[in-house]
């Protein structure tokens, strides 16, 4: 099955924490535009994307906030198949979203001057009534899988209808392991802003979840390292 290249991309504290007390210091802001730059700046070393994908964790802290979606339990059956909205952006946010939660308000995230069309990954066997939501909201939805979400049928179809050979795993940390352990990612971008806190309920770059995968290691190969210019360091690495 033809695929994309996955890069995950993530900024981290010093200590590998992808949220938590240290992104509101002034080191962590800073190398957070160095982040952003390097796949979504005015020239940025990732280019041949079309979006990046994130978990329903991650949509759920910084897009839709918990809120429940706005179902209609009389909706009329939806068509079978994709939903492909028409919009304006030409960079899509691709949100996984097994159980079909997420309460978009309107069709698109803003991330820094990046405005993204929402696309939502979604198993089939998700309610009529919330495909029947994200139709009503105009966001795209990519069906991959029955009964579960199968990330390498989506990965695939992404890269069919977008047509770009390149896709960002942005996180969190649940979602850059699962794809990790199924084969499916290509390379790790990590910008690692000189800042560290003691929190010990912050998410980390990979965290395991035995329901979807085994915590086994995975070992990496050293691509190339570089010091921007807010003293943040780029790592990149390709998986072994």
């Amino acid at each position: 099955m033809a695929r994309p290249k996955i890069i995950i991309h993530m900024h981290t504290s010093l200590n590998g924490k992808i949220n938590g007390p240290h992104l509101r210091t002034e080191e962590s802001e800073a190398s957070q535009v160095e982040y952003y730059n390097l796949f979504l700046g005015p020239d940025p070393f990732y280019r041949d994307h079309c979006g990046w994908l994130s978990g329903s964790t991650t949509s759920e802290v910084n897009f839709t906030h918990y809120k429940e979606p706005d179902l209609d339990p009389d909706a009329k059956d939806v068509p079978p198949g994709d939903f492909l909205a028409e919009h304006d952006e030409r960079i899509h946010y691709f949100a996984i979203d097994r159980a079909g939660k997420l309460a978009w308000s309107r069709n698109f995230i803003t991330y820094f001057d990046t405005r993204a069309h929402v696309v939502e990954i979604i198993p089939d066997n998700v309610s009529n009534a919330y495909k029947d939501f994200l139709r009503r909201m105009n966001v795209s939805y990519i069906i991959a899988g029955k009964e579960e979400l199968d990330f390498a049928a989506a990965v695939s179809k992404i890269q069919q209808i977008y047509g770009k050979n390149e896709l960002l795993l942005n996180g969190g940390g649940g979602v850059n392991w699962s794809l990790l352990k199924q084969g499916l990612v290509d390379e790790v971008s990590i910008v690692m802003t000189p800042v560290a806190d003691g929190s010990t309920d912050s998410a980390s770059l990979f965290d395991g979840n035995p329901k979807y995968n085994d915590n086994d290691p995975v070992g990496f190969e050293l691509i190339d390292t570089k010091k921007l210019p807010d003293g943040s360091v780029w790592l990149r690495y390709n998986v072994k």
